[in-house]
């Protein structure tokens, strides 16, 4: 992840976080700073940072949820408005996916219980909800956003676990696709509602609502594109025409191909056929000032590339995609060569052409003609 730094890793999966939450911790510091002084910021910028270890040990429960059904999670990254876990996939069984959407709630309901129960924070419904109140101690502070985290995240509607937990229990009844559609539209309409709240009351929920409604819209399409592409195969969809540099082509041939061609990325091959890598045009800009244009493709490239068989099915290659965050993928036939490329747009283009032809006529027996 751009501009994130790595704290560590915890059984397999990177902690990091996000600089926007290093300047956030400051924005704290100074607003809580103007209201009491320099002891209420520290106190504010403590409260954040124990807050947002709580938010990383809800994270850690999709984690080892998941890990359950033997779904690995790369990353977890911490940003301003919150944590996201990197999960390889979702499982598709919705017992599964309920499992692992209520994992993190569950939690902050038992941080919740210790520091109430165990520790002893308070009982009082009503000083559990006065977090921005000085006079509250810091155990009921923590305590009551743990009950808070609970209840936000459970609204049922994306990106929260109440959405996937939506999602999970329509699906045992209707299938996954039309399951993703429905709590897609409960989660829109919800959106559209914190929205016009917002509008009356706090600009906050107005965000909030945008947000949501981008992210349950962006789930939906996710889901469409790989139902969509079920039944096709990574052939149908790579792109056969593209330029390649050598190894030791230079950024300044590089460069040249650049304004030649339509391309934005360019794959590196040796003499093989073998993928090497892929130039993007962001690198090969930035190459062009520092180390230079005469250096090698080899050495400003991206090298982690990953690839994958012509005839593997396409919606594997999706969540490959979707996994290596890389540009494109390398698509290559029995050989190992380089045959094509697979990138989000081709994809996308396909299914738009697949979704406006007309169905074809079936017999009484299914079968197409």
């Amino acid at each position: 992840m751009p501009w994130s730094l790595t704290l560590g890793r915890f059984g397999g999966t990177a902690v990091r976080i996000h600089v926007t939450f290093l300047l956030f911790l400051v924005w704290i510091w100074a607003a809580y700073y103007r209201q009491g002084g320099a002891q209420a910021a520290w106190d504010g910028v403590i409260f954040v940072a124990l807050l947002f270890l709580c938010v990383l040990l809800h994270e850690f429960g999709h984690v080892f949820a998941a890990r359950r059904y033997g779904v690995k999670t790369p990353d977890i990254t911490l940003w301003p408005f919150g944590g996201i876990a990197s999960l390889e996939r979702m499982p598709e069984k919705p017992s599964e996916e309920l499992v692992v959407a209520i994992a993190g709630p569950a939690v902050n309901v038992v941080i919740a219980l210790v520091l109430i129960l165990v520790l002893g924070a308070t009982t009082n419904p009503d000083e559990l909800m006065k977090i921005e109140d000085p006079a509250t101690s810091m155990l009921a502070k923590l305590a009551g956003a743990n009950i808070f985290l609970v209840l936000f995240n459970l609204i049922p509607a994306f990106p929260m676990d109440g959405g996937r937990v939506l999602r999970a229990l329509l699906a045992m009844r209707m299938g996954f696709a039309r399951a993703t559609s429905a709590a897609a539209s409960i989660g829109q309409a919800l959106a559209v509602a914190l929205g016009l709240i917002g509008i009356f009351t706090n600009p906050m929920l107005m965000i909030i609502g945008v947000f949501v409604f981008l992210a349950a819209s962006g789930e939906a399409g996710q889901v469409q594109l790989k139902e969509a592409s079920r039944g096709l195969i990574v052939s149908d969809a790579m792109i056969t025409h593209f330029e390649t540099l050598g190894p030791q082509a230079t950024v300044d041939d590089a460069v040249e191909e650049l304004i030649r061609t339509t391309q934005k990325e360019f794959p590196v091959v040796d003499g093989s056929g073998r993928l090497r890598g892929l130039l993007t045009r962001d690198a090969m800009i930035r190459a062009l000032k520092d180390p230079g244009p005469a250096t090698a493709v080899i050495e400003v490239m991206q090298a982690d590339i990953p690839t994958v068989d012509a005839r593997a099915r396409l919606d594997a290659a999706l969540t490959l995609i979707t996994q290596s965050r890389a540009p494109a993928i390398g698509v290559t036939d029995t050989g190992g060569r380089l045959v094509g490329l697979l990138t989000p747009e081709n994809v996308g283009e396909l299914m738009v052409v697949h979704a406006s032809r007309p169905a074809r006529p079936t017999t009484p027996w299914g079968r197409k003609v």
